[in-house]
């Protein structure tokens, strides 16, 4: 076994102006590669940290790999503390110099004197080609470690990691990246503590794992099973995956990359039902997750963003008698909402929203995170209060999810199983 550690360099993301996708990216590929990642860690744009960081790493993890800090800049330092760790000299490769020429050369540019010490390399390190920048990566072996250095911009690490060192772990570990095999269930209704409780002893088990990820709107339940094939491991976890689905029931809606809206979509195109959908709090969210999905126009009619009462009554018809008595965020008024949204479109389901999704505007009465929803077609009439926490886009989004489940539920014939998801 391999064990890693991930070191993500650069006092911009410290300080949070930018996201590390790096590191996210690097723990997935090394999971598949049959490598163990047990820590992450990020340091800033100083070398006595920097040195800090990596002699930790290197006394806990085989392998250690950096990302960022091989720029031509003076706060570029990662491949010089590296060197200075292991006592390696740094010398000039003229190969590498040739190609950073070469970058500025076709761009019709004067390379800066400072790029030169891009080309300045650990005696004895492994360079890893860079097709899209000026920062070749690096492998330095010694005293039993590996540390792989490669740049910082995503769209330039990236393919030097899977053209170079996927095939240079591969080769290592002799682990076929298929054997890591992984399903993510996705989880609307119950929340992240209500799923442990329902699959706690489930969660024991070490080989598929299980693991939840709690989303804005949903919970995702993540099957990991290691084995000589996908086919094996695929085998694996399909009978842990009909007992989640059993316990979990019914408010496990897809998996993997599914999305609610395309799920709710393709009941529809399976039963050649239309929708029509009305909007208020939400400010037009349902239809855009609807309207995400290839092939939407074969079911999905029209969506109106009625945010002021007088649209509600001029587009979709709500009387003023209702708002006036019960106000906008009221049962009777997303009601009204579907119920004038089905018939100007004509549709055979129709969903609207309406409720409060702050910061201001609550009431002791009626409080931020109040919605209504409101199901109407042929055979049905379906109003539901709702009450959500967060900020405001929080709100918008738990609601367009929960209202797009529940036209999940109703197109399944589920929708009296998921009254109480506690």
């Amino acid at each position: 076994m391999i064990s890693a550690e991930i070191v993500s360099t650069g006092t911009e993301l410290l300080l949070g102006q930018s996201l590390n996708t790096n590191a996210q990216y690097l723990a997935e590929r090394l999971a598949g590669l049959g490598v163990y990642c047990f820590f992450q860690t990020t340091v800033g744009d100083n070398p006595v940290r920097i040195r800090s960081v990596i002699e930790k790493a290197l006394e806990r993890a085989d392998l250690v790999i950096t990302t960022g800090g091989l720029g031509p800049t003076q706060d570029d330092l990662t491949k010089e503390v590296v060197a200075e760790i292991f006592g390696l000299s740094m010398e000039r490769d003229p190969a590498v110099l040739a190609r950073i020429e070469a970058f500025f050369r076709r761009r019709g540019r004067p390379m800066p004197e400072n790029n030169i010490k891009q080309a300045l390399i650990p005696a004895g390190a492994r360079i890893i080609s860079n097709h899209l920048g000026t920062a070749p990566g690096i492998i330095v072996e010694a005293e039993g470690k590996t540390v792989i250095l490669l740049p910082g911009p995503p769209f330039e690490m990236k393919p030097m990691f899977e053209e170079t060192v996927a095939p240079y772990l591969a080769d290592r570990t002799k682990v076929s990246p298929g054997v890591l095999h992984s399903k993510t269930l996705k989880v609307i209704g119950p929340g992240e503590s209500v799923v442990e409780n329902r699959l706690c002893d489930l969660l024991q088990a070490s080989n598929p794992t299980i693991a939840l990820l709690a989303k804005t709107a949903e919970v995702h339940v993540r099957l990991t099973a290691r084995a000589p094939s996908v086919k094996e491991a695929e085998a694996m976890i399909a009978g842990e995956e009909a007992e989640i689905r059993r316990r979990l029931h019914p408010f496990v809606y897809g998996a993997d990359e599914e999305s609610i809206a395309a799920v709710a979509g393709r009941l529809l195109a399976e039963q050649k039902r239309t929708l029509a959908v009305a909007e208020s709090c939400t400010g037009g969210l349902i239809s855009h997750l609807l309207t995400n999905v290839a092939g939407a126009s074969d079911y999905f009619l029209i969506g109106v963003t009625a945010y002021s009462n007088e649209a509600k009554g001029q587009v979709l018809g709500v009387e003023k008698a209702i708002l006036r008595r019960h106000g906008a965020v009221s049962p009777e008024t997303a009601l009204a909402m579907a119920r004038g949204v089905r018939r100007l479109a004509g549709a055979d389901v129709a969903l609207a929203v309406t409720g409060i999704a702050g910061p201001g505007g609550g009431s002791e009465e009626k409080p931020v995170g109040l919605v209504h929803m409101a199901l109407v077609s042929h055979d049905k009439e379906e109003v539901e209060e709702l009450q959500f926490f967060g900020d405001r886009l929080t709100i918008k989004e738990k609601t367009a999810f929960t209202v797009l489940n529940r036209l999940r539920l109703y197109l399944t014939g589920e929708g009296g199983n998921a009254d109480r998801p506690g």
